[in-house]
């Protein structure tokens, strides 16, 4: 399979309408347990110019052993960066979607206390839904962009460092619950948390609204 290194073609494609981008990634939208993450980093002339760091591609496409590398580079690069969350609790109470909204304005909102002026800001993120819109991003600029994460640097950033950031919360959350594996599979639906699932019950960290057909602790 041949993998396609990021570019910063559309970020500065984007830069000539705007002074920053703001690159928005989501992590954990489909696992069974803990928040899902979704990371944002800030890009502008400047920083378009400089040369994408060793390594960065979509999270998913980085080894797990080079993600820390990856990210801690990724963070460098970057003018800015963020990583904004929603609970699982909140995902049962309001839905998947609109979760993923509320962290990304989150994500945003970290950015702001930085100094980042969101409005100046072209907001690429990554799939074909705004969520940030709907989810009372009024006033942003959203340009949503299907495979950002794979062809956008400012995105593939995000994706890294948001990454890291969750897989480092489902490890701690495993020390506290190490019968579900976490620390291993991340709140995803492997085999083995399926199996502790059906064994042990729901924790407070899953998405209890989910289909597990297993009764709550």
């Amino acid at each position: 399979m041949t993998v396609v290194e990021p570019r910063l073609t559309l970020e500065r494609r984007l830069l000539k309408e705007r002074p920053i981008v703001i690159a928005l990634d989501e992590v954990g939208r489909g696992a069974l347990a803990g928040p899902v993450a979704v990371g944002a980093t800030v890009v502008d002339a400047r920083g378009a110019r400089r040369r994408v760091p060793p390594g960065l591609r979509d999270s998913k496409l980085v080894p797990e052993h080079k993600r820390a590398a990856v990210a801690a580079r990724a963070a460098s690069w970057v003018q800015a960066s963020a990583v904004g969350w929603a609970s699982s609790a909140e995902i049962d109470e309001v839905g998947i979607i609109r979760a993923l909204g509320l962290a990304a304005l989150r994500a945003i909102a970290d950015l702001r206390a930085h100094g980042v002026i969101a409005e100046d800001a072209i907001v690429l993120l990554d799939g074909n839904h705004d969520y940030v819109t709907s989810a009372g991003g009024a006033g942003l600029t959203v340009r949503p962009v299907i495979k950002a994460d794979r062809d956008c640097a400012s995105a593939a950033a995000a994706s890294v460092i948001a990454k890291v950031a969750r897989d480092a919360l489902m490890t701690r959350l495993h020390d506290d619950l190490p019968v579900y594996g976490w620390a291993r599979n991340k709140g995803y639906a492997s085999p083995d948390h399926r199996d502790a699932i059906h064994v042990h019950g729901l924790s407070e960290h899953h998405r209890a609204s989910w289909s597990f057909a297993v009764p709550l602790f």
